[in-house]
């Protein structure tokens, strides 16, 4: 890794946890105001097109459901999972008798929600005790992400450890410490090169002493053709496997909203070589292309857990479809 790229993060880190960032963010603006805010790029490349359609039609023919499809997809929802939003909504459309373009917005709303359901169960985890694995390609925001799930569950009343796994990258162990003293919670580290399996042992041998709720890993970025970065997540599950056998596990593939239909093909090779059980979106705030939230939950069966929407704490949250899909539509919530 360069020197630049490196003092680059540096400098991101010590912004992100600036008194201005952390301390001082008005309470008033809310996530919900903070996400409609983020999906405001994703927002205005449907708006415009799904306006022209409801007002622009005078009936719901053909003609009507390929222009929606079109919008949909250039929304990078993808091929698939518009086929089945459309689906839905010719079935609405016809048990409700609809006749009016317009009257179809709220059930256009409604069926995309239900694309988008997570499990009563998807958060049975932070229960504890369990094991977190936090996985994905370089530059996803893996160690940010790590820790800002980490403030999550320890402001839940969670007692959360945290485990600095990714030990390739200059700087990695660096910003996680800085998360671990946000956050409140312990993390157990190594120096850059050690074995990232060991330290996950050492991290689980720790939570199992301290009774932790949840042990959450960093790990080092993945690329899905390099075989010797796949052992080594698999010597990792091996660890804890054996070492800690009672613990649930929880494996988060952590995705950039930025890259579109790329993320979705990132999830699906992550998922052919280990459990991925949930999705954590960074990044919706810099992107046209939120749209890719909605087709990676359909087309993989896997949910979607978090979503981040910009640099500070409290800009990644749990998923929550009702404002997410508010949020594309500008409703009020």
């Amino acid at each position: 890794m360069s020197k630049d790229y490196d003092e680059e993060l540096n400098e991101e880190l010590t912004e992100e946890f600036s008194e201005e960032t952390l301390e001082e963010e008005p309470k008033k603006k809310g996530f919900f105001r903070r996400l409609r805010e983020g999906m405001a790029k994703t927002r205005s490349s449907i708006a415009s097109g799904l306006n022209s359609i409801f007002h622009g039609f005078s009936k719901i023919d053909e003609d009507f459901y390929e222009e929606l499809e079109e919008v949909l997809i250039m929304a990078d929802i993808g091929v698939t999972t518009t086929d089945e939003i459309l689906t839905n909504l010719r079935e609405k459309v016809k048990e409700q008798h609809i006749k009016e373009p317009e009257a179809c917005r709220e059930l256009l709303m409604e069926s995309i929600r239900e694309q988008m359901e997570v499990p009563e169960d998807a958060y049975d985890f932070e229960k504890g005790p369990s094991v977190v694995l936090v996985v994905g390609v370089n530059g996803v925001g893996k160690t940010t992400t790590t820790g800002k799930i980490a403030w999550l569950l320890k402001n839940d009343g969670r007692k959360v450890l945290m485990a600095a796994a990714d030990t390739f990258r200059a700087a990695a162990t660096e910003q996680l410490v800085e998360w671990s003293h946000r956050a409140g919670c312990d993390i157990i580290a190594a120096k850059e090169g050690a074995d990232p399996a060991a330290v996950v042992f050492d991290a689980v041998s720790a939570a199992k002493a301290r009774k932790t709720d949840v042990l959450i890993c960093d790990t080092a970025g993945r690329l899905h053709n390099k075989k010797n970065l796949m052992d080594e997540l698999g010597k990792i599950n091996r660890v804890i496997d054996r070492e800690y056998p009672g613990a649930k596990r929880e494996t988060l593939v952590v995705l950039d909203g930025t890259t579109g239909q790329n993320a979705l093909m990132q999830a699906k090779q992550f998922n052919e070589i280990c459990n991925i059980t949930g999705i954590v979106i960074t990044k919706l705030d810099g992107t046209a292309k939120g749209g890719i939230a909605i087709a990676i939950q359909k087309e993989l069966g896997i949910p979607v857990k978090y979503i981040g929407v910009g640099e500070g704490v409290r800009d990644m949250q749990k998923f929550d479809p009702e404002a997410f899909v508010s949020a594309l539509f500008d409703v009020a919530e």
